[in-house]
């Protein structure tokens, strides 16, 4: 479950960075981000919350592409850990 949670990060740091990603979504990932790094929480809570914020990023009109397929692949990775 670990190694998955470090590698979605990771994901979602490299989505982050890329200068192609618009703003909305940026801050969109960053939470998510903060969500999966925060200790204390209950973690199947919060990876529901990611999930449902990674659906609602993937309806975004004006998401690059490979970004969509970046999406599509966290969401296969936290949904295998629950």
């Amino acid at each position: 479950m670990m190694e998955v949670k470090k590698e979605v990060i990771e994901i979602l740091e490299l989505i982050s960075s890329d200068s192609s990603v618009p703003k909305n979504v940026k801050q969109k990932i960053q939470e998510m981000d903060i969500m999966l790094k925060t200790d204390g929480q209950d973690m199947a809570l919060s990876i529901n919350k990611i999930l449902q914020k990674l659906d609602d990023l993937n309806d975004e009109n004006n998401l690059p592409e490979h970004i969509r397929t970046q999406i599509w692949n966290m969401a296969s990775l936290l949904e295998s850990i629950i």
